[in-house]
């Protein structure tokens, strides 16, 4: 058996150096040799280079488990034990937000499956890869325990998210299974990203090998290069935009490499174009930059929607959506009058079941690419027909930053307020933040950084904020950034046990929650169903409120072996609060923040009958 070749990240993406020496003992076994099925199938994560794999304990899959134990010594991978399948899966995608390459999960049976399958959706529309194994009871009916082995039996598992994934497999023997777990993982780190999913037969995992196992070259079979565009296409995009009055560059899903966002910037500055970006994707391109006039956001403003409108020429570097957004900035039947440039290779994702394809926006040139594949090229083919590499004269009015309000130091914080701080945090540190709690004030953003946002979870759903940021944290470990989160209360209370798996395996961040109380997202919603139908606009909040009593959300942080504080009411108790977390977080641990938001705040909306309620 060869040695495991070494995956380094692409680009300069930081990945976590450390080696957790975990909290379970473990007695080295005399037997350790290669005998059973599932030795094999563990070995072949060692020579994948997957250094973790997150997982909650099943019988299914008890096999497996032994191996990795027993034959793997619990490293590489070490396991991650959660609390909820959905967190194995949440801490996978976080991972690879960072990383860009899978982290494994082990799911136990269709029933951990079924508990999982949010956080799967999650990962697809985010474009995450994530390499999942699942389990299931012995395929041979004469080999099942009865009841149990019954209902945790299923003939076609992945069809549960068959839909959602890019690939899954159900082997039949030990040589088929290491052919398949090398699939996955292929598939899975092949633009467009997506989690893969293989089935492990019970019955296969616990049989004895019966012949020595030949394990592949894992240098031959590393996932390919993603396809560079056509030479044409590059020459047409690129006389488009020099030629452009006022070229205009969406950036949407790209890498996370230092080496990538320094191209974006020398392409933006090569052309003298706008830059936009969107908060529901990481950090694409340094917002305090003269050419990223507005702010990132989750929907356009009006301003973002006047240089649509003025554009000429569009570049769209795999924008989520184009079509919403043609829709929002243009209105919903106006044509699209500008040239537009759309560079993307998430059409190969494409299915019937799930609409995350979004409206068809129309497009003059189509390039088969990913983004970062395009931009050196470009950029070359722009300086050769500028005759220059000096940066062009910005062809739209340049970023002007405007100082930012003080948050106000006394009084029940808003949002707002508490944005401020993190903001004022975030400045003078270099922090990853994992995500941001819904509404965010998106102009007090700062990202300077292709790591200082991930993005958000991709599946618009609650309580994935918890097992994200655990993820995005594990892959920052011993890169000597600073990993935060700020996540509702909402999100908190859905998946805050996935946090025990933070404390238990030693893994630093900053979490803070900004609770209101109330799932005001699902407020304003009722606001303007009670407009429409011309019904009584203070009854939005009844059956929305987290009150009577109050969740403390401190105690539940503390169940899980967390440390913390609140709440923390005003901006001055909340900043000194942020500093004595990151004391306990630079020290290895977790520091968790119940920071009181108000939404009838100065400058937040109207909370009506609650508002400066303290419960």
């Amino acid at each position: 058996m060869s040695d495991r070749s070494s995956r380094p990240p692409q680009g300069n993406v930081p990945l976590a150096t450390a080696r957790f020496d975990g909290k379970d003992a473990l007695v080295r076994p005399s037997n350790a040799e290669m005998g059973w099925a599932s030795d094999a199938m563990a070995e072949v994560l060692r020579r994948l280079d997957l250094r973790y794999i997150a997982l909650t304990p099943g019988a299914s899959y008890r096999g497996l488990h032994d191996s990795l134990v027993n034959y793997l010594g619990n490293r590489d991978p070490q396991m991650l034990v959660c609390l909820h399948e959905e967190h194995a899966v949440g801490i996978a995608q976080g991972y690879a937000k960072v990383t860009e390459r899978p982290m494994a999960v082990a799911l136990h049976s269709n029933v951990g499956l079924m508990h999982a399958t949010m956080a799967v959706f999650n990962a697809w529309c985010a474009r995450n890869p994530v390499f999942i194994l699942g389990a299931t009871g012995p395929g041979d009916a004469d080999e099942r325990r009865p009841w149990i082995d019954w209902i945790h039996t299923s003939k076609d598992q992945g069809a549960l998210i068959r839909h959602y994934t890019k690939w899954d497999d159900e082997p039949r023997s030990a040589v088929a299974a290491v052919e398949s777990m090398v699939r996955a993982y292929q598939i899975a780190s092949t633009p467009p990203h997506g989690p893969t999913y293989v089935c492990l037969d019970v019955g296969l995992q616990e049989s004895r090998l019966e012949k020595e196992m030949v394990f592949p070259d894992m240098e031959r079979f590393a996932p390919g290069v993603p396809p560079a565009p056509a030479a044409d296409a590059v020459e047409r995009a690129a006389r488009m935009l020099v030629d452009a009055k006022k070229p205009l560059i969406l950036m949407g899903r790209v890498s996370r490499g230092l080496d990538d966002w320094q191209a974006r910037i020398d392409l933006a500055e090569a052309l003298g174009a706008a830059v936009l970006t969107d908060m529901k994707t990481a950090v694409a391109f340094p917002t305090d930059h003269e050419l990223h006039p507005i702010e990132p956001r989750f929907r356009p403003s009006p301003a973002s929607s006047q240089m649509t409108k003025d554009a000429d020429v569009i570049l769209s570097l795999d924008w989520i959506d184009l079509r919403g957004h043609f829709i929002q900035t243009l209105g919903k039947d106006t044509p699209v009058d500008s040239k537009v440039i759309h560079c993307t290779v998430d059409d190969y994702l494409h299915n019937g079941w799930s609409m995350d394809h979004f409206g068809l926006a129309p497009v003059d040139l189509k390039i088969l690419a990913t983004p970062d594949q395009l931009v050196r090229p470009l950029l070359e083919a722009v300086r050769r027909l500028r005759g220059t590499s000096d940066k062009a004269d910005p062809k739209w009015p340049v970023r002007v930053a405007k100082p930012l309000a003080a948050p106000r130091p006394q009084g029940m914080m808003g949002l707002r307020d508490l944005a401020l701080v993190v903001r004022e945090f975030c400045d003078a540190r270099d922090v990853t933040v994992a995500g941001y709690a819904l509404g965010w004030p998106s102009d007090t953003v700062n990202f300077k950084h292709p790591l200082d946002y991930v993005g958000a979870d991709g599946g618009g759903g609650v309580g994935s904020g918890p097992s994200n940021a655990i993820g995005t944290a594990l892959a920052l470990k011993g890169s000597g950034r600073f990993a935060m989160t700020v996540i509702g209360d909402g999100d908190f209370t859905m998946g805050c046990n996935a946090f025990w798996t933070a404390a238990h395996m030693g893994i630093p961040l900053l979490v803070v929650i900004a609770n209101n109380r109330v799932y005001y997202n699902d407020v304003a919603h009722q606001e303007r169903m009670a407009v429409v139908r011309g019904r009584p606009v203070e009854n939005k909040f009844v059956g929305q409120e987290m009150v009577n009593p109050v969740i403390d959300l401190i105690g539940l942080a503390k169940a899980q072996g967390l440390d913390g504080e609140g709440p923390v009411e005003n901006a001055t108790d909340f900043r000194e609060a942020m500093l004595r977390g990151e004391k306990v977080v630079r020290a290895g641990g977790v520091y968790v923040i119940d920071a009181r938001v108000d939404v009838g705040a100065p400058g937040e909306a109207n909370r009506g009958h609650t508002a400066g309620r303290k419960d």
